[in-house]
Parts: C-alpha cells; sequence; structure tokens
C-alpha cells in the first residue's frame, strides 16, 4: 500500500428500515482535523482527475455506484515514488465480491474511507455504473481566493497511470 494511505473499513449496520453506516468521527485513528463536507460526482467515462494538496488530507467515501480511485505517488523522497494505486471503494449496501487484477491494484475494498494524503496525485471515475458519488471529508476548508489545488490535465504524460479504455475524456 502507497505510503502514508490510509483505508478505514466502514462497518454497514442494516435493519428493517434501511442500514446506517457511519464514515468519519473525531475518536477514529484515522481523524486529523475537519475542515469542511462536501461531495462530488462523476459520470462513467469521464476521469475526474488529476489534482492534488500540499497542505489538505482527503477522506473519501463513495456513497452512490462504485468508484475507481486512482492516486499515483509523486512525493520526492517517499518510499513508495512512483506508485500508482487502484482502490475500487463503492457506496452502500456493498455487492462487489471480485477485486481487480493486477499489479498495483488494491481491489474490492467495498465501504471504505479512503485517506489520501498531501502531494499525492488522485483522480476518480465511475466503475461499472452510470455514475459514482464521493464524499469528502478534507481537513481543510476550501480557499476561495488561493485555493490548495494543483491540477494535472486527466491524461497527462507526467502521471505514470492510463485510465481504463472506458474513460475517453477528463473534467
Amino acid at each position: 500500500m502507497m505510503h502514508d494511505v490510509k483505508i478505514k473499513k466502514l462497518k454497514l449496520l442494516p435493519d428493517e428500515r434501511g442500514f446506517l453506516m457511519e464514515m468519519l468521527r473525531c475518536d477514529d485513528e484515522v481523524f486529523k482535523d475537519f475542515g469542511q463536507v462536501y461531495i462530488t460526482g462523476c459520470a462513467r467515462g469521464i476521469a475526474k482527475a488529476w489534482h492534488y494538496h500540499k497542505e489538505q488530507t482527503d477522506n473519501f467515501v463513495c456513497v452512490y455506484g462504485r468508484a475507481l480511485v486512482v492516486l499515483c505517488d509523486l512525493r520526492d523522497g517517499s518510499p513508495t515514488y512512483g506508485v500508482s494505486e487502484e482502490y475500487l471503494i463503492e457506496g452502500p449496501p456493498p455487492t462487489l465480491t471480485l477485486p481487480l487484477k493486477g499489479e498495483g491494484r488494491v481491489g474490492g475494498e467495498g465501504n471504505i474511507l479512503l485517506q489520501i494524503p498531501p502531494f499525492v496525485v488522485h483522480g476518480f471515475t465511475a466503475y461499472e455504473c452510470d455514475d459514482a458519488r464521493i464524499i469528502n471529508i478534507p481537513t481543510l476548508p476550501y480557499k476561495y481566493e488561493k485555493p490548495d489545488e494543483y491540477r494535472y490535465p486527466w491524461n497527462s504524460e507526467e502521471i505514470p497511470y492510463k485510465w481504463p479504455p472506458y474513460v475517453t475524456r477528463g473534467g
């Protein structure tokens, strides 16, 4: 697993009325700080990529569909420098049983919180569904005057990752 990336397995509590699933608590081992909460979505065939932050840590939870989240470590001095990893996360209730196959892939995570540290480049797309929606709980609020967001094009040659063939454009 990529250096400093953390996963918290989420517990789904179903009952006759539906379900409950906690995402992040201030007493969790992975909790760092609270900045804000927002939801982002992506349609199948579009990569919402690439970007990274210098200060904030992201905490991704898929709440609808399935999201293929890709991380690339371009941090100087990192023990996993140059490594790209795929994480398949999905909204409740979990339905995926087959993990992804291939080198550098960590598949079939299901209901998890994926913590992405500063300077790790990331993006996502919907996987085997029409769209995926992710709740992000970053450690810092968005700064409209000076955003902590640095971008690469979705198909950048500088990122050692090629999106699956069904991904035909970025956003």
